[in-house]
């Protein structure tokens, strides 16, 4: 592999929702110099590549930041951090009207006010979210864009001071080295067995390309990570695994059983009782459950069609070519295999308000930062650019008026020349030994990266609480879960790669099946059952007020230590607060226009 070096101020990885806007933030208001590095196009990539149709997090008029605390504080049941919740519902509303002035369509009455899905939401015409912030991106001059790269490892001495990586199309291997580093990939899908199998094992609700890459590279290092054990499963419509809130708080659709009877009202009406009750109905012979559309009027099924365009077409196509569209015939809904994400649930990194985690020099944001659940697509890019400005002071801080440069050689043809030390020479030794592998002896035990992911999701399935099992586990299944995953991860030095692209597959199986081993933990540590369907301990069904806490982990020479933390409490935003985060000063775009 040809390596090559790059050399930044601020590097970020991952150009989803929370790095293109932090990636905007330093942009537009600093003069430090940013790699953004994303292993596909920035334009398609991450949770908004097909779109959204809907923000799911604003705070609209008599209602205050404490409100939206309390909301995602409930449905947590008190495991959130309310300090991070509260500088993000803080910065909703400004992020929110700064997307309209960017290009963002939000719908809006006769009277030019917001459109609302229930308290907390706003209808957009969101199929072009992702490309007006990749827009956004571009223009920024003092921002580089690596697409196609596939970043694997920090580079690590003392602090984090980079990653390495290889490119997609170009076969390069990359050293990037910066003062500060933001991590803002996406969360963990393709742990478990999904609902289809074979050529359908991509239709899923989570993007099937989020592969946990940000949460391995911080396990690897040595990073604090918390509360994998919220786990997210989505209620979703039956095959089309499209979102049901659409229909949920759009038409104010119930949940029903297959007699007809609503039952949301016999479980509690948390985001994990909700599905919990489908599973339970089911589970107790009264299912298959639907959404009760049947019935709704022309213009409610014109909007349903229009609104599913906008993030999952395949529902409305599905309605389409049946010729049964949702006024002839119920909406049946199922759950999703289980997601390790900090954007729904709080799994993630641990940080501090600044977005700092506990590794010197690494931030952040979006799905991969834990502790603060609920925060949807708002949340990402407030905490995008929570972290650039916390990036600022900590490289200013550094800097202390002689910011270090990490001893840059002289630039060669206006780009800088590096050797390749240790660090990095093993780490391309790595990945060309992967490519090697393929050139082996036929009689020598090889493996390839899709058969070791299809060996994860079963025994994932099986015995940590999968599909299979509604979701439920026990101590039992999760020491077999556990030794069984460590044993793929013993077979990954043999796994072959033919092709770059299978080069891929193997370091996102290794994130998958190291991120498993993390959860596995964490589902052993808490000894109870908080929130019944996302994760029920079937050993231990009640909630303990003992573990009103935090589980955290930290990998420390190859072995998970598991750590328990008090809950860390806040106080109501004051004015200054507000002031500061734009909450009444920055008004939306053109209310007054259609």
């Amino acid at each position: 592999m040809e390596h090559r070096t790059v050399e930044s101020d601020v590097l970020i990885i991952g150009g989803g929702t929370a790095g293109c806007y932090a990636a905007i933030r330093l942009g537009e208001n600093s003069g430090l110099r940013v790699a953004l590095v994303d292993k596909a196009d920035i334009r398609r990539s991450g949770c908004l590549a097909a779109g959204v149709n809907a923000l799911n997090a604003y705070i609209p008029e008599g209602c205050q930041p404490e409100d939206y605390v309390r909301y995602a504080m409930s449905d947590a049941q008190g495991i959130a951090r309310e300090d991070l919740l509260l500088d993000l519902a803080c910065r909703f509303n400004r992020v929110t009207h700064d997307m309209e002035r960017r290009g963002l369509t939000i719908l809006k009455d006769s009277q030019g006010r917001y459109v609302s899905r229930g308290w907390r939401n706003l209808k957009i015409n969101g199929e072009n979210i992702k490309p007006i912030l990749a827009s956004e991106v571009r223009k920024q001059k003092n921002v580089q864009v690596y697409e196609h790269v596939n970043i694997t490892d920090f580079r690590m001495d003392q602090k984090v001071r980079g990653a390495y990586g290889f490119g997609m199309t170009d076969g390069v291997f990359y050293e990037f080295r910066a003062g500060a580093i933001l991590i803002s990939t996406g969360g963990a899908a393709g742990l478990y067995r999904p609902n289809h199998t074979g050529l359908q094992s991509h239709q899923l609700w989570y993007p099937p390309f989020n592969t946990g890459a940000g949460y391995c590279m911080g396990i690897l290092a040595g990073a604090e990570m918390t509360t994998f054990e919220m786990r997210f499963i989505a209620l979703r419509c039956k095959d089309t695994i499209a979102p049901v809130g659409t229909i949920a708080q759009g038409i104010g659709a119930r949940q029903v059983n297959a007699v007809g009877e609503d039952y949301e009202d016999r479980y509690d009406h948390t985001t994990a009782g909700r599905l919990w009750g489908t599973v339970t109905e089911n589970r107790e012979g009264r299912g298959p459950c639907y959404l009760r559309t049947r019935g709704i009027s022309p213009a409610s099924e014109e909007e349903l069609y229009k609104a599913y365009l906008n993030m999952a077409p395949v529902q409305t196509l599905r309605w389409i070519d049946s010729g049964r569209g949702p006024a002839i015939q119920d909406v049946e809904i199922e759950g999703t295999e289980p997601y390790i994400v900090g954007g729904h649930a709080a799994s993630g990194y641990w940080v501090d308000q600044g977005r700092k985690t506990t590794l010197d020099g690494l931030f952040a944001a979006g799905d991969v930062a834990g502790g603060s659940p609920q925060k949807y697509v708002t949340g990402a890019l407030a905490e995008g650019e929570i972290a650039a400005e916390s990036i600022q002071r900590y490289l200013a801080a550094a800097s202390a008026g002689k910011r270090e440069t990490g001893n840059v050689p002289p630039a060669v043809n206006g780009e800088p020349s590096y050797g390749l030390d240790r660090q990095a020479a093993e780490k391309k030794a790595e990945y060309e030994k992967y490519l090697q592998a393929a050139a082996q002896k036929e009689n020598e035990t090889v493996y390839t990266p899709y058969e070791l992911e299809t060996a994860m999701q079963a025994v994932m399935d099986e015995y940590a609480g999968g599909i299979r099992t509604d979701y439920r586990y026990h101590e039992a299944g999760l020491r077999i879960a556990r030794h069984r995953i460590e044993e793929l991860i013993g077979l990954l030095p043999r796994v072959k790669a033919k092709d770059l692209y299978d080069l891929l597959a193997v370091y996102e199986v290794r994130e998958r099946l190291f991120v498993s081993l993390v959860l596995i933990h964490h589902l052993q540590e808490r000894k109870e059952t908080r929130w019944r369907g996302f994760q029920e301990n079937a050993d231990y069904p009640g909630i303990k007020p003992e573990y009103r806490r935090f589980v955290n982990s930290v990998m420390e020479n190859g072995r998970i230590r598991m750590i328990r933390r008090e809950l860390v409490p806040s106080v109501p935003a004051d004015d200054e607060q507000k002031a500061q985060s734009g909450f009444w000063s920055d008004q939306p775009a053109d209310r007054t226009r259609d």
